[in-house]
């Protein structure tokens, strides 16, 4: 077995990323996460960039103990310095120097020829070693830097006494065959590179971080730049669940491979990310997102009822996440909607199970989320109406400032479709006008009331209402997304109840 080292930079690649500035309180918080979750090294930021980011290094570096607590600095003397004031503290401190090795970045950055560029790592290295045991190099660009340039690099940074070369996809142009190939040359011909670990360093621009990660480990990367969420410049860089699941994942693949991470710590981690920076993790991001372990279609909810590994390649319990959730909606199938109404202590027979389902049906047409509470009133609903004389066919309303309300209603008793047309003081009143026409009671509205079932502007709304009908009171009942429909509903139920 063969550990991979877990290198989080979620505080300073992930920080740069736009609108995601994090206080050093705020940063020590993450870390203290991070450092729960089994991160080996955590790069606390970049302390020559600000005073802020100086205290946020130098806080982590004197609380955090378990991790080893890394500074980033470019090859010039003063970030060095910087780095290793900040440091001072950490019970595991490591330098990161990074210098562009790529053809593009010493033409138009630097404006300068390869030995230059060579010189001044060299010189760096020196200078951080005398002050930091544990040095870490990056020649940026590598991806896209002339591979004889890198083998010297390399190995002059080793020789100088950098103990990791992390290979950097700045701009996320590689792709796994690419990486794999980089890997092997930079193995087969550095002379000294086994007395270093070989990392990797990728970006998401093509959408190829995790893949591009993962296939560097297969060539022989030992640790793996990576961030919670894939946070980070412009696209973001690798994301830490993604990499750590997949290696736990794929044992057949990566079986000789293993981390330290505590992958139940991972969907907390995640959430808190989200929350201190304010970055949304969309809805279908693998592992961490909401509908990861989320299952909405009929025939995939039916499988995982019967056996969970039809359709999850997970268990979410290894990520933090209580149980998976058969979403129901519109796709779902009535295995699902039957299973969710047991766990809510409903009892159905079929006929009323399958009466049930078609109204929810109607509903999830309507409505995106369907929750407990909608569930409960619409089986209330269809339980009160499992023999109805009166059910409710269509209704058209028109309302506005400008015109006068007017509602036309077809109802179905006992499988004949009766009509009747009104105007009213509103869309409600009209309708209600209309159903006395078809139902030929004289009714007299003495108490209604409506409210929202759930959340959200796609809300269920529930009309309770009175009736008075030749001295006797009777209530009713409805529910739907659309108020009026909800209120016609609760109309009809309180009739029923004095045909019965």
């Amino acid at each position: 077995m063969e550990k991979i080292i877990i290198f989080d930079t979620t505080l300073r690649d992930g920080e740069q990323a736009p609108g995601a500035s994090l206080n050093p309180q705020q940063k020590l918080e993450i870390a203290f996460a991070l450092e729960k979750l089994g991160v080996d090294v955590i790069e606390a930021g970049f302390p020559i960039a600000s005073s802020g980011d100086f205290q946020a290094v130098k806080n982590i570096s004197a609380k955090i103990k378990k991790s080893a607590i890394c500074g980033l600095a470019r090859c010039l003397k003063p970030d060095i310095i910087a780095a290793h004031k900040a440091l001072r503290g950490a019970g595991h401190p490591r330098i990161h120097l990074f210098l562009a090795t790529s053809k593009i970045h010493l033409k138009y950055k630097f404006k300068k020829a390869e030995d230059e560029i060579l010189t001044l790592a060299k010189d760096a290295i020196r200078i951080a070693r005398k002050l930091c045991p544990d040095i870490e190099f990056s020649p940026e660009d590598a991806t896209r830097s002339e591979r004889d340039f890198i083998y010297r690099i390399v190995e002059m940074a080793i020789n100088e006494g950098a103990r990791t070369i992390n290979i950097p996809d700045t701009v996320g142009y590689s792709y796994p065959q690419e990486i794999y190939s980089l890997i092997t040359d930079i193995r087969n011909n550095v002379s000294n590179i086994e007395k270093a670990v070989l990392a990797i360093h990728c970006h998401d621009d093509l959408g190829l971080s995790t893949a591009n990660s993962l296939s560097a480990i297969l060539a022989g990367a030992r640790q793996v730049h990576c961030t919670i969420n894939g946070i980070g410049e412009r696209a973001g860089n690798a994301a830490l669940e993604e990499v750590v699941m997949a290696l736990k994942t794929r044992k057949d693949v990566f079986g000789d491979f293993f981390t330290q991470i505590n992958t139940k710590e991972i969907y907390r981690t995640s959430r808190l990310v989200s929350n201190l920076t304010d970055f949304v993790v969309p809805p279908n991001k693998a592992i961490v997102g909401r509908n990861a372990f989320r299952h909405e279609s009929g025939i995939h909810q039916d499988a995982v009822l019967k056996k969970r590994s039809t359709y999850e390649i997970m268990d979410p319990h290894d990520v933090g996440i209580s149980s998976s959730q058969l979403v129901l909606g519109k796709h779902s199938g009535r295995h699902a909607f039957g299973d969710r109404l047991k766990h809510m202590g409903f009892n159905l027979g079929q006929k009323q199970l399958n009466q049930a389902f078609t109204r929810f049906k109607d509903v999830a047409d309507k409505k995106k989320d369907i929750y407990d509470d909608d569930l409960r009133i619409i089986v209330q609903d269809e339980i009160r109406l499992i023999r109805p004389v009166w059910k409710l066919e269509s209704f058209e309303v028109a309302s506005g400032t400008k015109i006068k309300p007017y509602a036309s209603v077809i109802l179905d008793k006992k499988g004949k479709l009766l009509s009747g047309s009104s105007g009213g003081d509103g869309p409600v009143d009209a309708c209600f006008k209309a159903l006395e026409k078809i139902t030929n009671f004289k009714a007299k509205l003495e108490d209604f009331r409506l409210e929202a079932v759930t959340s959200g502007k796609d809300a269920l709304g529930q009309v309770s209402l009175k009736l008075k009908v030749s001295g006797l009171i009777v209530n009713g009942r409805g529910s739907s997304t659309d108020i009026v429909e909800a209120a016609v509903r609760a109309y009809i139920d309180a009739v029923n109840k004095l045909e019965t």
